[in-house]
């Protein structure tokens, strides 16, 4: 049980890190963009989400397939394939998310 609850703490400590890069990138690039405030928010609170989200995924991803591993422990390509995988996942988790949206505003 306390294997399962230390991959559970790094699954949320991983997700809560990538949440916070993509914020930062989200509100770097309203600010960029010269967008109001409620730009700025918004751009924070999505990024964020979708970062959570991926940083859950990839966590995931890396315990499945490499669990007995350390970070320290896997190569960089091996590090980066796994990454690649996430990405996947992740866009299409997105894309099913944009395209079930999409149908319903449509109806």
């Amino acid at each position: 049980m306390k294997k399962w609850l230390r991959r559970i703490r790094g699954v949320i400590g991983t997700a809560l890190t990538w949440a916070v890069a993509w914020s930062n990138a989200g509100a770097i690039i309203s600010l960029l963009g010269a967008g109001s405030v409620f730009g700025l928010v918004f751009d924070l609170a999505i990024f964020g989400a979708v970062g959570l989200i991926g940083g859950a995924i990839f966590s995931t991803v890396l315990g499945i397939a490499d669990g007995r591993r350390r970070f320290d422990e896997l190569s960089l390509p091996r590090f980066a394939a796994w990454g690649a995988v996430a990405g996947l996942l992740l866009s299409g988790i997105l894309v099913t998310v944009a395209v079930s949206l999409g149908a319903r505003s449509h109806s």
